[in-house]
């Protein structure tokens, strides 16, 4: 299936899909035209490493560049919109003020006391009757962002370069654009849309009505080479669902089913390509950088979890994707230099995990925020949520509490969790307030560490809650969610972070590196200088970095 090339061919880019490469790319001197920075969202360092040998596309190409495969998201939020807030920030979640997904503010006006990281709640929605947290239920928007994207710093220093991002995700494309973009385009689950009032390229209208084509068709199984068919062993979760030896046949009109499989990620690496054609990027003097959200591998991994025979022809067609994607490229000649990670990585499912001797767990219901706060409120007397959170992570108290309700609200939420035998550690406020920022390689960071580089004193919860390791935060899985991530774990931390340049090899390097090294070793690969201070330091391994003294 080359879904990439079909959506392509139909944005009328015909002959530069048919064009091939030079077998021996010539080494590429000076600064590159144009950035290209690729999130694959939910790819651990663990599916790098398995897979490495079998990519021959693109991602064998980037492979050959610099290669840190114990990169970091080092924070303990580790989750899609506070991973991908620090690729192109330098910032760790404790300064960007992206702390997860959504957190609590009980005091906006509004029944819903949840705040999306990627919405400005002040702003009416698109679509007010739409299900909460659907497309439409919220106005997309940077403003929860509070530090700079490379894209930001480079427009402020040259307004001619170009800022532009596509994503399945919207929070994917939000995060990595920032504030100033030039264009940003994102799935909503029908089309690729925009939360800027920009002009449209007529890319977009031609991608979105060859996407519409492609899912109002049926779409066939995919034929797993040997080395998938060896993952495809069939494990029944419910009754009504197995997984492990899926192959992506989708029925006509399937949505849902489109978005978790590799037809997302190639239509968004189709529409990216049409982008750099139809607005020039790399075609002149001032540098350009285009942000690449892959969002498949996230919802496949949620869907059946990463080790099995759907993970396997997902990161196959990636790599099979992404060489089109870069063909295209070189076609054109475009003068460019690619960084690629993830947001995050992941833990596969226990059921899984425990047939290969891996003593995992689903975890306790009775850990649910809501049903403790009720037990809680219950036992005081107290009318009202007394609670507020998800299952981990960040967990609030009811701001109507009085002073000694809360007292009383906090040791009896705390002797719960420390006693709980799923329970790893929980923090107070007062605690992650007190600790200082750390400073050391990532890998040695301890798990109150991790946790305070995802502590806001605005945003953050007043306990936060970590699971103790293969502990899946899922008590019940169900269609679409089987899996997930989002803990203090080196499973869902640890990410590959790969510089490349066509022509350049680079070399792997097994130190621990952040996800907060990006941005300064991409302002030394453009050169800029006078750059604010971020969290992590520039790379020197990487070919052609000079990094400046800070």
């Amino acid at each position: 299936m080359r879904k990439l090339v079909g959506i392509v061919l139909a944005a009328g880019l015909a002959s530069a899909a048919c064009a091939q490469p030079a077998p021996n790319s010539p080494p590429r001197t000076g600064t590159p035209r144009l950035i290209i920075a690729i999130s694959v969202d939910q790819f651990s360092a663990d599916l790098f490493d398995t897979y490495r040998g079998q990519f021959t596309g693109g991602l064998a190409r980037v492979a050959s560049g610099t290669v840190f495969h114990n990169g970091y998201q080092a924070h303990a939020a580790t989750e899609t919109c506070p991973g991908h807030s620090t690729i192109l920030t330098g910032s760790s979640p404790a300064h960007s003020g992206i702390i997860a997904n959504n957190w609590i503010d009980q005091s906006v006006v509004r029944p819903n006391k949840s705040i999306y990281c990627a919405e400005d709640e002040r702003l009416a929605p698109p679509n007010p009757a739409a299900a909460q947290g659907s497309a439409g239920s919220y106005a997309p928007s940077p403003v929860h962002l509070r530090v700079q994207t490379l894209g930001d710093i480079m427009k402020s220093r040259s307004p001619q370069s170009l800022n532009v991002a596509v994503a399945g995700k919207d929070r994917a494309a939000i995060m990595m654009g920032g504030r100033n973009v030039d264009q940003r385009w994102f799935w909503d689950g029908k089309q690729f849309v925009t939360d800027r009032p920009s002009r449209v390229p007529a890319t977009i209208a031609q991608a979105n009505a060859a996407i519409a084509r492609t899912i109002a068709a049926p779409r066939p199984a995919l034929t797993p080479t040997p080395f998938c068919t060896a993952r495809a062993a069939p494990i029944a979760l419910t009754p009504t669902m197995t997984v492990g030896n899926g192959n992506f046949a989708r029925a006509a009109g399937d949505t849902r089913a489109f978005r978790a499989s590799p037809e997302l990620d190639g239509a968004t690496l189709a529409i990216a390509a049409s982008l750099i054609q139809e607005l020039g990027l790399g075609a002149d003097n001032a540098p350009d950088i285009l942000s690449v959200g892959l969002s498949a591998t996230d919802y496949v991994g949620h869907s059946y979890g990463p080790g099995g025979q759907e993970m396997c022809l997902q990161m196959l067609s990636i790599d099979r994707d992404l060489g089109d994607f870069f063909r295209l490229l070189d076609s054109r000649n475009v003068d460019y230099a690619v960084v690629l990670t993830s947001d995050h990585g992941s833990l596969d499912i226990p059921e899984r995990l425990r047939a290969r001797g891996v003593q995992a767990a689903r975890a306790d219901a009775n850990l649910a925020t809501a049903g403790l706060g009720r037990a809680i409120g219950e036992k005081l007397q107290i009318a009202g949520p007394v609670l507020l959170g998800d299952f981990a992570g960040d967990v609030y108290y009811d701001r109507a509490l009085t002073g000694a309700q809360r007292q009383q609200v906090e040791q009896i939420a705390l002797n719960y969790y420390r006693s709980h035998p799923q329970v790893e550690a929980v923090f107070t406020s007062r605690q992650l307030r007190n600790m200082r920022f750390p400073t050391a390689s990532p890998d040695r960071w301890t798990i109150a560490q991790r946790v305070r580089a995802s502590f806001d004193p605005q945003r953050s919860g007043d306990l936060y809650v970590a699971l103790k390791q293969y502990v899946m935060p899922i008590p019940v899985p169900s269609t679409g969610y089987a899996a997930t991530h989002g803990s203090v774990w080196d499973y869902d931390r640890r990410v590959p972070i790969v510089f490349w340049r066509p022509g350049t090899r680079g070399s792997t390097h097994n130190e621990a590196v952040s996800t907060t090294s990006i941005l300064p070793t991409l302002e030394a690969i453009l050169g800029l200088r006078g750059v604010p201070k971020v969290d992590g330091p520039c790379l020197a391994m990487v070919p052609n970095v000079a990094c400046p003294a800070r």
